[in-house]
């Protein structure tokens, strides 16, 4: 009996002597992972780039309006400025499928009684139609544009809106710029890095932001982006954010 006594201690020590070495194994497993993964220290840098570039599309359009008691002289007198219009263009040098005009725009005015409210009393139409130039020859379009009140002298009440100016090849001018701000990018971190006695280690993360597309020589910004349609020469500015390891 004492003998089955004496085991039974001897197996509850092994026991709490395996149980203490896996504890023991486990604090150093779990202090060497954090060693391990405080040892691998992260920097976070913003790299950016910038491209002047030149607009080679112009989208250019212009309204006008004929206002009658009628809706028939109406409609009839905004086809007599319609061909007015077409006219003009054409003497510019363009052929009819260089524009097209918008389809009607109807409204109606009604009178207005002693006390200033409306009535139903039809007062006259308002009949109103755009017409729209897409075109690369951005120097002649914009003359247009500009000219344009001429139609004033001939008796059709045309009001010339401002050119919208774009760049075609924008999706590619992105691409190459987030590799340039990417590039700009590793070399800031890399100073850093240098600076604090370590090495830069690999990418491990980035993240595109806004676009900025300004006229030329603006310090306008926008946390949503900036995309100018109304300047022919304009600068494009990309953002990248990088993480990269640092290795001691």
């Amino acid at each position: 009996m004492k003998e089955f006594r004496n085991k039974a201690i001897i197996s509850c020590l092994v026991a709490l002597i395996l149980v203490a070495g896996a504890i023991t194994c486990a604090t150093i497993v779990t202090t060497g992972l954090v060693r391990i993964k405080s040892s691998r220290t992260s920097i976070i840098v913003t790299g950016s780039a910038k491209q002047q570039i030149t607009s080679d599309l112009i989208v250019w359009t212009g309204s006008f309006n004929t206002k009658a008691k009628n809706l028939h002289d109406a409609y009839t007198q905004l086809e007599e400025n319609r061909d007015v219009v077409t006219k003009y263009l054409k003497d510019q040098g363009l052929s009819e499928d260089d524009f097209v005009f918008s389809s009607i725009n109807t409204m109606i005015n009604y009178v207005l009684n002693d006390y200033g409210n409306y009535t139903n009393e039809i007062d006259e139409y308002d009949l109103s139609q755009s017409v729209t130039i897409t075109s690369k020859d951005i120097d002649k379009i914009t003359d247009i544009s500009r000219n344009a009140t001429e139609l004033l002298e001939q008796g059709v009440a045309f009001q010339s809106n401002a050119p919208q100016y774009f760049y075609t090849k924008l999706a590619e001018a992105k691409v190459a710029m987030l590799a340039e701000a990417t590039k700009d990018a590793r070399k800031r971190a890399e100073m850093i890095a240098e600076n604090a006695g370590s090495r830069l280690g690999n990418l491990t993360y980035a993240d595109m932001g806004v676009m900025q597309i300004t006229p030329l020589y603006s310090n306008e910004i926008s946390d949503y982006g900036i995309n100018d349609t109304y300047s022919l020469e304009k600068e494009i500015t990309a953002v990248v954010h990088c993480t990269f390891e640092i290795e001691k």
